[in-house]
């Protein structure tokens, strides 16, 4: 579920962004204290207020110093505590893989560890053998080892169901659904396991490894991948809120700690930042090599030219025509960003405590303060209106059709998310393309082809292109979001816009079946009317129903317990392994009753006295009752592990 939603967001953010890079100012600010305190004031209060965040802390850093960090808001409402940059811990997320990527090529530099070696030479439990091709932790540090996405127990509440980094990795394995180093496909799975080789390898605890080899050298005081905290950090933890009139969400434990378990101030991120824009180094301390630092930053792997590519656990986000490696951090209620602008030895970090209000997506003021400190600082020329190269609309025509994220699960019933939102292209008679789907998040209704297979945004800067193999559309990527996935085409059968509709009437079928089963026979009673059905025919008739019954309950319970966890992801872990269980039993019993349902139909088309409208009813239900469990089959409701 929340791969899309993740897109959805990324759209919203990259979205924000094009507005002030075409009236961008002419000339630049100065890049200092002063001027930027001056406008981060001037941003921050009435951006919190508008989106309803509690908090956030910003720094900025260059050539090796600290600009500014400060902090904004409340890190608990409650109290009025304020946000203290150099004290108050915030949950950056997915910025914690950055340490982990870094604890990596510390190893390799010692020759511990080697990039293109099978994984499985550093770990004490298998990979399962695929396609061919080992997992590389060059694979790992570019989001193509090729696992589908794994999203159980990735987030719990209830310290007792948090897992140890090992019991994580080796018990929790996705399956592999590309081959490695092929199609990017962002995976928490991969970080964590790359975590657990630098604790196999350095013989160390990776939460000891990373507070003794990076945090210690970086002065990183207030830093922890310890869950929960050490009570000397406990204290300055942020609260984290969903809004701010909301209670603080409990601490939030993440078992696949080296992808997401960090806790950290804003300061300690500078050191961090200006070590990595410094060669590694900080303050006279070294926690990597100059040029393994800018291994790391360098172009890796590039799903998509030309759009940007990924680096070695970094990914490049270049804008205003500057080189910037950057990322993002999201848990369900903190949220973070961080970027280095290379070219101009400049790294800015933003954090905030709270997910805030939905018609003002927290999403859109992360990117919309990058794009906007960009054009203050570091301005450019505000890009002409998109011309076709060519009226090539057989271009469009070749990518049209619906698609769904690479990053994405696919033998288990989280296969079922890429349907929560169709992302379908639509193409012009001119050869440009739409995204009606994505109106929500007020994508461009047109984009223009400027060169082959490359359409941008008629007046903003923003790209899609599609990547062919053989004339074939291979995958289609956009500069909206990071080169951690692409989207791929759906076959016609899977597609969103036929599925859902055909899935909802058909629930709705069966759904009115079971709502008029005691309906017609309480109307039966009260004007003393017989049930014209006896012996094998009452039978049929009321198991039919029974069956109904059961698919209405299944999806029902299904749709609970999807949006439940969506909601809330520690729904998603062991404590629901029970209700997954029953799940699948009404679901197969519903399945098996299918059969039925087709022998209640085929005894109704023999009888040549019911009328022939039971007889369309029947058919309708049985019609239902296969597209339903189509449905089930088709998107793995039905399997022995409970590893999703």
């Amino acid at each position: 579920m929340r791969a899309l939603s993740a897109f959805v967001a990324a759209i919203a953010i990259a979205w924000a962004a094009p507005a002030a890079a075409q009236t961008a100012p002419p000339a630049a600010h100065p890049l200092t204290h002063e001027d930027l305190e001056a406008y981060f004031d001037g941003f921050f209060p009435d951006a919190l207020a508008r989106a309803e965040i509690a908090g956030a802390v910003v720094v900025v850093v260059k050539d090796g110093h600290v600009l500014l960090e400060k902090g904004y808001g409340y890190s608990d409402v409650a109290t009025h505590a304020p946000v203290d940059p150099a004290r108050t811990l915030f949950r950056p997320g997915s910025i914690s893989k950055l340490f982990t990527w870094t604890a990596v090529m510390q190893l390799v530099e010692q020759g511990k560890l080697n990039l293109d070696r099978d994984v499985n030479d550093y770990l004490d439990f298998k990979i399962p053998d695929a396609f061919g091709k080992p997992v590389t932790l060059r694979n790992l540090m570019t989001h193509t080892p090729g696992f589908e996405e794994h999203i159980k127990g990735l987030m719990v509440d209830d310290p007792r169901l948090f897992y140890a980094l090992r019991d994580a990795v080796a018990g929790t394995t996705p399956a592999r659904i590309y081959p490695p180093g092929e199609v990017p496909a962002y995976s928490n799975y991969g970080a964590a396991l790359a975590g657990y080789i630098v604790q196999r390898v350095s013989g160390e605890r990776f939460e000891d490894y990373v507070a003794r080899h990076i945090f210690a050298p970086l002065k990183m005081d207030h830093s922890t991948f310890e869950q929960p905290l050490p009570p000397r950090l406990a204290p300055d933890m942020s609260k984290g809120y969903f809004l701010p009139r909301d209670k603080p969400q409990p601490f939030e434990f993440i078992s696949f700690s080296p992808a997401g378990g960090l806790s950290a101030t804003g300061e300690d991120i500078a050191h961090f930042m200006i070590a990595h824009l410094n060669g590694g180094a900080y303050d006279g301390a070294s926690i990597l090599k100059p040029e393994t630092a800018a291994l790391m930053h360098r172009a890796a792997f590039s799903p998509t030219p030309p759009l940007p590519a990924m680096a070695l656990g970094f990914y490049h986000e270049d804008a205003n025509g500057l080189s910037i490696i950057g990322h993002g951090g999201d848990s369900q209620v903190f949220h973070s960003d961080l970027h280095l602008i290379l070219d101009r030895n400049v790294g800015l970090y933003v954090s905030l405590n709270s997910a805030g209000h939905e018609t003002s997506p927290i999403a859109g003021l992360r990117p919309f303060l990058l794009a906007h400190f960009l054009d203050r600082y570091f301005p450019a020329a505000p890009p002409p209106k998109a011309k076709p190269f060519a009226a090539v609309p057989g271009d469009a025509m070749k990518i049209a059709g619906a698609y769904e994220l690479s990053r994405r699960s696919q033998t288990n019933f989280m296969s079922v998310s890429s349907l929560t939102l169709p992302i379908v292209v639509v193409p012009a008679k001119d050869g440009s393309i739409g995204f009606p789907g994505l109106a929500a998040v007020g994508l461009a209704p047109k984009w223009v082809e400027i060169a082959p297979f490359v359409w941008r945004e008629q007046t903003g800067t923003h790209r899609f292109v599609a990547r062919l193999e053989n004339g074939r559309v291979k995958w289609l990527s956009s500069d909206l979001f990071p080169p951690i996935m692409v989207l791929q085409r759906v076959p016609f059968w899977r597609s969103p816009m036929l599925l859902l509709p055909a899935v909802g009437a058909s629930f709705v079928m069966l759904a009115l079946t079971v709502l008029f089963w005691p309906v017609k026979a309480v109307l039966r009673w009260r004007y003393g009317q017989k049930f014209g059905r006896r012996g094998r025919e009452l039978v049929l008739y009321r198991l039919t129903r029974v069956a109904a019954l059961l698919y209405v309950v299944a999806f029902g319970g299904w749709a609970w317990f999807l949006l439940a966890g969506q909601m809330r992801l520690s729904v998603f872990d062991s404590p629901s392994d029970g209700l997954i269980r029953l799940l699948q039993l009404v679901s197969l019993a519903a399945v098996a009753g299918t059969l039925v349902s087709i022998l209640e139909f085929v005894t109704a088309l023999r009888d040549r006295e019911r009328p022939w409208w039971t007889k369309a009813t029947d058919g309708l239900i049985v019609l239902a009752s296969l597209v339903l469990a189509s449905f089930l089959i088709g998107y793995n409701f039905f399997t022995l592990s409970l590893n999703y």
